[in-house]
Order: structure tokens, then sequence, then C-alpha cells
């Protein structure tokens, strides 16, 4: 992970420097990169998004995007999953989607890679849930188990959310309340690294 402090770079400069592979994220006044994703992370980050969409999206609740950034409140992150509710997904004037998402998502997932901060990450996941976001997932695939953000119990960043773990295969993952026709066990979640 690349990290340049940069003390005089606003976040409208960043916004306007090229883009990054992999993407830069822009916290506390520094543009850090996040690491690249690996097998077991891209695997997860492409069947979640899918499967979250293949429920969701058909009947316009909701829409699922992988690595989408997402600015509001100072930053300006790339997270692996995020869910907007149909009606919050930013359009242009001809009712189409738009390029810049400049709000907090309804659901932010994270799935953490080997060389990343899970510290940086849960900070994430924790200036989403004070900025609107209802729920946040941290996936960690080596440790077969997830983490889950509940919104419900925060009022400003002084408070601590409720976090709950997941670690048996028969669990089944909360999602928020809009997403609750999706459906998914910890073991349904890592299955998907064995086909």
């Amino acid at each position: 992970m690349v990290q340049t402090p940069i003390k005089s770079i606003s976040i409208e400069t960043f916004l306007k420097l090229p883009e990054t592979k992999p993407a830069s994220e822009f916290i506390d006044g520094q543009i850090i990169q996040k690491p690249m994703p690996q097998g077991k992370h891209s695997t997860i980050q492409r069947d979640l998004v899918n499967a979250i969409d293949s429920i969701l999206k058909a009947d316009k609740i909701a829409r699922a995007y992988p690595e989408l950034r997402c600015t509001f409140g100072g930053r300006s992150i790339v997270p692996d999953g995020t869910v907007f509710v149909w009606n919050r997904i930013p359009r242009d004037e001809d009712g189409r989607i738009a390029n810049v998402f400049a709000l907090a998502p309804d659901w932010t997932i994270e799935i953490l890679s080997p060389d990343q901060s899970q510290t940086k990450v849960v900070r994430n996941i924790l200036r989403c849930l004070s900025h609107g976001t209802q729920m946040g997932w941290l996936i960690d695939p080596e440790e077969e188990l997830v983490f889950v953000y509940f919104a419900d119990t925060l009022g400003t960043l002084d408070q601590q959310p409720k976090i709950s773990i997941f670690e048996n295969k028969e669990d089944l993952l909360p999602v928020p309340e809009f997403a609750k026709s999706f459906q998914l066990t910890l073991g349904q979640l890592f299955n998907w690294l064995e086909e």
C-alpha cells in the first residue's frame, strides 16, 4: 500500500488527478493506494456483487457496484462493493446513471486483502455509517469470517456501532432492511472460492 501524505491538496484537486490502478483513496488529507486485488478477493467481489444484483436489481430495489468511487464527508473512497437503493442512485439530466457518486452508499462491503490495513478499512466503514450507510461488511477470506457493522446504533462518530462476527458456515449473514430478499450464509459466501 502506497501512502503519500500531501498536506496542501484539496479533495477537489485529488478528484482531478488521473485514476490509478489499483484505485487510490483520499483519506484525511492523504492519498492512499489500495492493494492490488488477488484471487480470493476478486472471486468473492465478483460473485457477491452479481448475487446481490440478481435479487435486487430486477425489482428496482437497489444496485450493487464493484470498485465504485464514493466521495462524501471530505473523503473519496473506493469500497470493494457498494449497494445503493434505487431512488438514491445519482442520475444525469437524461435519467441515466451518473458517473459521479457524491454520497455514501446504503451498504458498503470491504474484502480484506493480505497486505491491507484492517484499521484503515474499518475506519472507512465507520465513516460510511456516520454519513448514512445502513450497514457495513468486512469480509476476511483468510479467516473465513465476516464482521457486520450495524448503523442503527450509531448516531455520531463518537459512538460505537454494534458489531457482530459471523464465523459458522450455517450463519445467515444480516443485510440492510431494503435487501431482505437477498439471503446468503457464510458457507455459501466462502464456497465461491471452491467453484
